[in-house]
């Protein structure tokens, strides 16, 4: 019902800049809250940031000063800024969302197909 496109990932040196985004489109009537995940090779999938309807936000301690979470309600599109980046940043980026069905109907979880985020001299 609910389908995540995810763009902007890439190589970049350490200390460099990406910004990723995730656009959202299918039926539902609202967003609950959206996010991006990450997973590492050999790693477990983590949290990185996160946005609820409401404009609150939350990430990772590893990412916090560094990484931005936004989004355009009219666009229905989620953003990760991400600056300053470290090897250890490397990973298979995620976006999560969580959205209403219609008015008076259930929640509905999406994810997208990731987007890989390669940081190397």
């Amino acid at each position: 019902q609910v389908q995540l496109v995810e763009s902007g990932g890439g190589l970049v040196q350490p200390g460099g800049s990406l910004r990723l985004s995730c656009a959202a489109s299918g039926s539902f009537f609202s967003i609950n809250a959206m996010g991006w995940y990450r997973q590492a090779p050999g790693k477990q999938r983590e949290l990185v940031a996160r946005i609820t309807s409401d404009g609150s936000t939350n990430y990772a301690d590893s990412v916090k000063g560094r990484f931005t979470i936004s989004m355009d309600n009219a666009k229905n599109t989620v953003f990760l800024q991400m600056n300053s980046l470290k090897p250890e940043d490397t990973a298979v980026y995620y976006c999560n969302g969580s959205f209403k069905r219609s008015r008076f109907g259930s929640d509905i979880g999406s994810w997208g197909q990731g987007t890989q985020v390669t940081v190397s001299s």
